[in-house]
């Protein structure tokens, strides 16, 4: 059978001289809206919404890098059963849930539960308002805690000449860990520990940031959705009010970082001081 009979005969419906036609109307729903699917092999769920302008929370995914999957919140319903948007590959015919009151009562329980295992003290924190820990807890109304705070103890790491890392602001989202592997080939972090005891390690001779290869030029010194490491020296180019996640949602932006390299005293008020999205 040829490949064009083949399609004609699993989609029996569609036009028989046009291969390309076929692909062009696969389509999925979310939340009853209908998305195009691109046609590109092992495309993923949050990458369909993505395209579309359909906003799917999430803390560890970034297009340029492999999906960890960790972070939970991209937890949506496909064909009524739950899956992570990030590892499911899009198909033609799929119904996806995104919003519903059952899936933003588990997300913000994610999302409390990385506040509870860590220490994020938000009106002290010099990434206020450019954190998207604390982004997603706004947007996804979270007004009370559910779980004890844990207070754990963690080691801060001053020795970079331009980079700090505070492990008490770590969610384990393994951003750095796949920069620093897949993109810089540095592999300067890595995760250890297990559960509750996981926790950010530096690979370098006595295993502090001064003595590794990171750059501050390096992806992973610049893609933590959080405060945990971030440059010595341009932290507080932004008032408060005027930071990224201040006057739009993360369901707005999406999930973004200031772009400070092109940030300076004529352009410092503007809302569009930002990197493209990268996810």
């Amino acid at each position: 059978m040829t490949n064009q009979s083949k399609g004609n005969a699993e989609n029996p419906g569609t036009n028989k001289g046009s291969s390309s036609s076929e692909s062009s109307h696969s389509s999925l729903t979310i939340d009853g809206r209908e998305l195009t699917l691109s046609g590109d092999e092992g495309e993923s769920l949050l990458d369909v919404a993505s395209a579309h302008g359909e906003y799917i929370p999430h803390l560890c995914y970034h297009k340029s890098l492999s999906p960890h999957g960790s972070c939970k919140l991209c937890t949506i319903k496909v064909d009524g059963k739950f899956q992570s948007a990030c590892l499911t590959t899009a198909k033609s015919g799929q119904v996806i849930e995104n919003h519903s009151d059952e899936i933003t009562d588990y997300r913000q329980q994610m999302i409390e539960l990385l506040f509870a295992e860590g220490n994020h003290f938000c009106p002290s924190c010099e990434l206020s308002g450019n954190c998207q820990l604390q982004a997603m807890a706004y947007d996804l109304g979270i007004t009370h805690m559910r779980f004890p705070l844990t207070y754990p103890r963690r080691r801060k790491d001053g020795s970079h000449p331009d980079i700090f890392l505070d492990r008490d602001r770590c969610i384990n989202c393994a951003l750095c860990v796949r920069a620093s592997n897949e993109v810089d080939g540095k592999k300067v972090f890595g995760l250890a520990g297990r559960g509750a005891d996981s926790y950010l390690q530096v690979n370098s001779p006595d295993g502090t940031l001064g003595s590794s290869d990171l750059s501050i030029d390096d992806l992973a010194a610049n893609i933590c959705p959080v405060g945990a490491i971030s440059s010595k020296h341009n932290n507080y180019l932004q008032r408060p009010g005027q930071r990224l996640y201040d006057q739009h949602s993360i369901s707005e932006l999406g999930n973004q970082r200031p772009d400070f390299e092109h940030m300076n005293d004529s352009n410092i008020d503007h809302a569009d001081t930002r990197k493209s999205d990268p996810s």
